[in-house]
């Protein structure tokens, strides 16, 4: 027996397609297969299994469970619940490796599978190995037994331990994505008033899509923080994996903004420690970690890299623009919003402001949010590499952390190719509008050369 994917469901840091057209159930047996055979290879026995709640996301995982079975691997099922729940059960549980059934931010069609060996990312090369073993056939056989384990409490549990945060009026949405449950359960526990919106589970995310990067979706958290007038607000993507914030006035704090407040109190309690954030990621922040005492390093965007340079610099605390934000130290070293939620809800009662003066206090710049324009796989790459050959060859001062990251006086701007879309992706950081426009230009003529134009909003 052998199996063929959809190549286009083969990404870097997961795999993820629509479902009914690059990717079904016959997929997520083949994974089961490749996963319990390289488990096997280093002497595992046990793997930790989770669904979001995505229609397709039960069949999903029982065609995933019987592939896992079926090379001869015991699964431990913890049911309905965000990725971080999964990361969680994979790291405390007696298993060696994790597999969670989601979506993640994507479009109700989508679904796929993150995946944790022996409490490492499996990406990349480790993705390009399951096709390998899929295409040759080459898994082994078996016949795993199957336990269910509920979690989910012990979860909470551990997110609530230590709590010291003092007491809030907090609005939150969980966009009726996996983290419904857990803020349920977090706010019995949570002292101060707690409003929520949608914590019910439904695939079809009625009220809007669960991206907390995508300003519209957090239209219903800041009316209802302004309306009732909440200290702030919190959101969550699909899997919980992705922060949102708004203040008391409404106004959106992006990941890098959530991190420069979470630095604090991090660099207080360790002296000179490290903090990762990757490269779309504001200067300011940059600066703030270094002024504070800290180890600023740049590392290139996606979580499972994030992880991985984490783990390579030992770093307590690291984050993306995304609202992906890791912490080590006394965690686990994974990406956890709602333990992202109680970190911010610390540091604004350490800092003894508000989250809207501490918001306030922030550097006055012009940014623009993520920028994309389709471009075909095949071409992304060698585009990027193109920019970059011309900018050294100018002597421009550039960073290639991942993609092109090229400070002027103006500020600074980034081109560098998505590892999960047929995109280019822009970013790029001013001292003010004139400034910004400036260093667009500059982006844009690098792309016209290549025949490529920037989709505007």
């Amino acid at each position: 027996m052998t199996h063929q994917f959809d190549p286009t469901s083969l990404r870097e840091y997961d795999i993820r397609g629509i479902v009914g057209k690059s990717l079904g159930p016959s997929d997520a047996t083949a994974i089961g297969r490749g996963f319990a055979t390289r488990v096997r290879a280093i002497g595992g026995t046990r793997v930790a299994v989770g669904y979001d709640g995505r229609t397709s996301s039960p069949d999903l995982e029982a065609a995933l469970v019987a592939g896992l079975r079926a090379g001869g691997i015991d699964v431990v099922r913890i049911g309905l619940g965000p990725s971080p729940m999964l990361y969680y059960a994979e790291a405390t549980l007696e298993v060696d490796g994790g597999i969670h059934v989601t979506g993640s931010h994507n479009p109700a069609e989508y679904n796929g599978f993150k995946m944790v060996l022996r409490h490492a990312p499996f990406f990349g090369d480790d993705i390009t190995d399951l096709a390998r073993l899929a295409r040759a056939g080459d898994w082994s056989t078996g016949d795993g037994a199957v336990t269910d384990v509920a979690i989910i409490d012990a979860y909470v549990a551990r997110l609530f331990a230590g709590y010291a945060g003092g007491s809030y009026r907090i609005g939150w949405d969980t966009g009726n994505g996996a983290a419904g449950p857990v803020i349920e359960k977090l706010v019995e526990l949570l002292p101060g008033e707690h409003h929520l919106l949608f914590t019910d589970v439904d695939g079809k995310f009625p009220h809007h899509h669960p991206d907390p990067t995508i300003e519209a979706n957090l239209a219903h958290l800041k009316r209802l923080v302004t309306d009732n007038k909440l200290d702030f607000g919190v959101a969550f993507d699909g899997d919980g994996d992705r922060i949102g914030v708004v203040d008391a006035l409404g106004r959106v704090l992006w990941g890098d903004q959530i991190l420069s407040i979470l630095v604090e109190p991090l660099l207080r309690e360790r002296p000179g420690a490290t903090v990762v954030a990757d490269v779309k990621s504001s200067q300011a922040l940059f600066d703030r970690i270094t002024a504070l005492g800290g180890i600023a390093v740049m590392a290139p965007t996606g979580h499972s890299l994030m992880k991985t340079a984490m783990t390579r610099t030992r770093a307590p605390l690291g984050g993306e623009l995304s609202g992906h934000l890791f912490f080590g130290g006394e965690y686990y070293g994974f990406d956890d919003a709602h333990y992202a939620a109680v970190r911010l809800i610390r540091a604004v009662h350490l800092s003894g402001r508000s989250l809207t003066e501490l918001h306030d206090a922030m550097p006055a710049l012009v940014a623009t949010p993520d920028l994309r324009f389709a471009v075909d796989d095949d071409r992304k790459f060698a585009i990027v590499d193109a920019v970059i050959d011309r900018l050294t060859s100018e002597g421009a001062q550039i960073d290639r952390t991942d993609g092109a990251r090229v400070t002027t006086p103006d500020g600074w701007w980034l081109l560098r190719a998505s590892n999960t879309q047929a995109m280019l992706t822009v970013r790029a950081e001013a001292r003010d509008a004139a400034a910004l426009d400036r260093l667009l230009a500059q982006v844009d003529a690098h792309l016209a050369i290549a025949g490529v134009t920037r989709q505007r909003d």
